[in-house]
């Protein structure tokens, strides 16, 4: 896990995801990359695949129990559809429960950047 962290996981989710990533043999990914619009820093996100314009974001629990966490998401999300970027967020549940749809899901997202 230590590997992990130092490759810029910040939650156990984060760390399942880039394992599944590498397992699943897709590359050209960054973790925790900072991204601005004309208002300045929108956030910094999960993971970017920036040759797709392609952010991942991994929702935990703990993060987002408020409703100000919440609308601060959403607000976020809107700021990075505007500038271009496509979203998914997948939540532990997706990543636990679900890891096949999950790199299914992002398979086909690269596959329509690519297109």
């Amino acid at each position: 896990m230590l590997a992990d962290v130092g490759r810029g996981a910040h939650s156990g989710a984060e760390v399942k995801v880039h394992r599944l990533l590498r397992d699943a043999g897709i590359s050209g990914w960054m973790t925790n990359v900072p991204l601005h619009d004309d208002a300045g820093l929108i956030g910094v996100v999960d993971i970017l695949f920036p040759g797709q314009r392609l952010v991942i974001e991994i929702d935990g629990r703990a993060d987002h129990f408020d409703e100000r966490a919440f609308q601060h998401d959403r607000s976020r999300q809107n700021r990075l559809i505007a500038r271009g970027y496509r979203v998914l967020r997948f939540t532990w549940d997706d990543v636990v429960r679900r890891p096949t749809e999950v790199i299914a899901t992002l398979r086909h997202a690269l596959s329509l950047a690519a297109a």
